[in-house]
């Protein structure tokens, strides 16, 4: 593959860094300036970044029964007009310090879903809005040994209230087709899944 971008870290120059919010999350206001491709610098910009943090998502496979274990739970960003602000999605958290990746689909899996994973395969790896946050987003499919079907999960201390779903994959492609799920970590895992979970079926069956 050829392709390469045509600039790198080395050509953005940071002027000052403050924080404008520090809480739970953090909001820095940055001034910089960065090379332009018509040569030269850009004139110093201020632009607010949010910064809460790495995430890990995991979509959940079950090969023998071909199914997905998929999570329902609020989500306070989502509340806009009369749309429901629940959300049907993959499993994910929060990359805490000193964890690898492995080890959040793990404890994330356990306290969402009372899901037992085995096998890890790679999905993709993106930021879901750079243009303001600086969080980076790893996907995984995970298969599954176990899972909390039908039961609520979720740590008390973090209000969260989240119901687990076992959902084919046949139906969960159909909700990707007709535009019915919002949800931007588990749209990218579906549709990952979509090209190649005929594949990983079989690789996991050994069929």
């Amino acid at each position: 593959m050829s392709f390469a971008l045509r600039f790198g870290a080395r050509d953005v120059r940071i002027l000052d860094e403050k924080d404008a919010f520090r809480g739970h999350f953090r909001v820095a206001r940055l001034t910089l300036s960065h090379r332009c491709f018509d040569g030269g610098w850009s004139e110093p910009l201020t632009r607010e970044v949010f910064h809460r943090g790495d995430a890990v998502g995991v979509l959940p496979y079950e090969p023998e029964s071909d199914s997905l274990v998929l999570v329902e739970q609020f989500r306070p960003g989502a509340l806009r007009g009369d749309d429901s602000p629940w959300m049907l999605e993959l499993v994910a958290g929060i990359v805490e310090a000193g964890e690898d990746d492995a080890a959040v689909v793990h404890r994330e899996a356990g306290e969402e879903a009372g899901c037992r994973l085995a096998e890890l395969v790679p999905i993709a790896s993106y930021f879901p809005s750079a243009g303001a946050c600086s969080e980076h987003v790893r996907l995984y499919c995970g298969r599954v040994l176990e899972a909390g079907v039908g039961e609520v999960h979720g740590v008390d201390g973090e209000g969260e209230d989240i119901l687990v779903h076992r959902l084919p994959r046949t139906e969960a492609l159909a909700l990707l087709a007709a535009d019915r799920v919002p949800n931007g970590h588990t749209l990218v895992a579906l549709q990952w899944l979509a090209l190649h979970g005929e594949r990983l079926r079989r690789d996991w069956l050994g069929a």
